[in-house]
């Protein structure tokens, strides 16, 4: 029995630290973002992409880690070029990328011209680089807009800016948007601005999001009785709704710089109480519904690169909150179903599971906040 319980100590610690670092070296792939407007007599548009995955032939297309697909090498290589060099590398291969990104005025093609690119520094290594390019179409009186978003280019979420009831859509590569009415009046419903962000959100946990994964973790390890679990997530469901909405409304704004490695020292202090306490402290409510405003902060900033349509606002943010919610029972259930239903109720099971589980996670925390704070 007693070789039984190393060996399922070994393989817990195993499979626990082979997927929390490689998920915490991974490189995911996020959604491009398009915002554009009228400007006299031409169209501008801002690209937000990942312009070192697109340079590299990476084939984006329900693609969730760069290091899973052909091309990583080179996506690699293009990741450790300066901003200086990778902003000439892709003025250099505009004509080449955006050739393949159809546009039609009226229902005739129109040209890109590129205005500027500008390399956008992550505030850590974990975090894929993004890549802001201006660029504009030229159509004097034109009163449509037809975009074709190329195969292998991935996601990209398109909106319209300056105009009543703005058009905000989510095209996956090789899709084309129906024809655009530049003065606007195609806004999504607010049902369909709820149910397009749920998606968002739930992503940003699942896969997406190690760090709230591993947060949700640690509070399921301290124990598998549903009391103090429901006193847990509750706290910290509460907490994060309401940084969520402050940060997304703009009435809160602290830098990444700040919030991330605080996220990264949440983990760590759960998973450390986890070793030292033997069940719910009184305090441990109080102190992840505080941990949870900062979680919160951080997905207003995701909010933030994504934006929300000015028309359908609140329900937007909503759908985003129900997808984080889902996301987060998602990573309950699994935990449970994994071990906690299975071997929750064994006297060994702090010993094996607990205790182990918490150390690992104690160890990712706290390598992120050196990681956070000095690199």
């Amino acid at each position: 029995m007693r070789g039984f319980f190393m060996w399922l100590r070994l393989a817990f610690l195993t499979v626990m630290s082979s997927l929390l670092v490689q998920g915490a070296l991974a490189h995911e792939v996020t959604p491009g973002i398009a915002n554009f407007q009228r400007q006299g007599d031409a169209l501008t548009f801002e690209f937000r992409l990942n312009a070192e995955a697109i340079l590299a032939g990476i084939d984006l297309d329900g693609l969730e880690d760069t290091n899973a697909a052909p091309g990583a090498g080179a996506y690699d290589d293009l990741r450790a070029q300066s901003p200086e060099a990778l902003t000439q590398l892709v003025t250099t291969a505009f004509p080449r990328l955006f050739g393949q990104v159809q546009a039609e005025l009226d229902g005739q093609p129109a040209v890109w011209t590129l205005q500027e690119v500008e390399v956008l520094q992550p505030p850590s290594d974990e975090l894929a680089r993004a890549t802001v390019l201006s660029a504009i179409l030229t159509g004097a009186q034109a009163q449509e807009l037809t975009l074709t978003w190329p195969k292998g280019y991935g996601t990209l979420i398109l909106r319209q800016n300056g105009v009543q009831t703005a058009y905000t859509g989510t095209l996956q590569g090789g899709a084309s948007t129906e024809a655009i009415p530049l003065a606007g009046g195609q806004s999504p419903s607010a049902l369909g601005a709820l149910l397009q962000y749920i998606p968002v959100g739930f992503d940003h946990i699942l896969p997406k999001g190690l760090d709230h994964i591993l947060f949700v973790l640690g509070l399921f390890l301290l124990s598998t009785r549903m009391r103090a679990l429901i006193w847990q997530i509750s706290a910290f469901t509460l907490a994060h709704t309401v940084t969520l909405a402050a940060g997304a409304l703009g009435w809160v704004e602290v830098p990444g710089s700040v919030v991330e490695p605080l996220i990264a020292a949440s983990i760590c202090f759960v998973a450390i109480e986890n070793i030292l306490a033997k069940g719910l402290t009184p305090w441990r409510p109080v102190v992840v519904f505080g941990f949870g405003l900062l979680h919160g902060l951080g997905f207003a900033s995701v909010l933030e690169d994504f934006g929300l349509p000015e028309a359908q606002f609140i329900p937007a943010l909503v759908g985003f909150n129900i997808g984080v919610e889902l996301g987060q029972l998602t990573v309950i259930a699994i935990a449970f179903l994994t071990v906690g239903a299975w071997f929750g109720g064994k006297p060994w099971y702090r010993h094996v599971i607990i205790i182990p589980g918490s150390l690992i996670i104690a160890f990712i925390g706290a390598y992120w906040v050196l990681e956070r704070v000095f690199f």
